[in-house]
């Protein structure tokens, strides 16, 4: 019996893909940090997801994917810093 693989959406594209091929983007709890990127996928908080790629997270930023999902307004500054962590790859 083969093992389930998890789906998660991209919130770029929409297309269902496994977990691990995804990088989650992550609010912490209330006051515990601002909004990053998860690599490993274990942080604590409200976790969304992207496809590797910065057309993805471009798609994303231009239909307010990011703020629907956290239920809050993101600063123009996270989003740069989500696409310079994205190109570098490093979480």
């Amino acid at each position: 019996m083969s093992k389930k693989i998890p789906m998660r959406q991209c919130l770029g594209c929409r297309e269902m893909k496994p977990k691990k091929e995804l990088i989650r983007v992550v609010r912490p709890p209330e006051g515990k940090g601002e909004i990053h990127l998860d690599f490993r996928g274990k942080d604590n908080g409200r976790g969304a997801y992207l496809c590797p790629n910065p057309a993805c997270l471009k798609k994303a930023v231009k239909s307010k994917a990011l703020e629907r999902a956290f239920e809050t307004a993101i600063p123009e500054e996270i989003y740069a810093l989500l696409s310079a962590q994205m190109e570098a790859g490093d979480g």
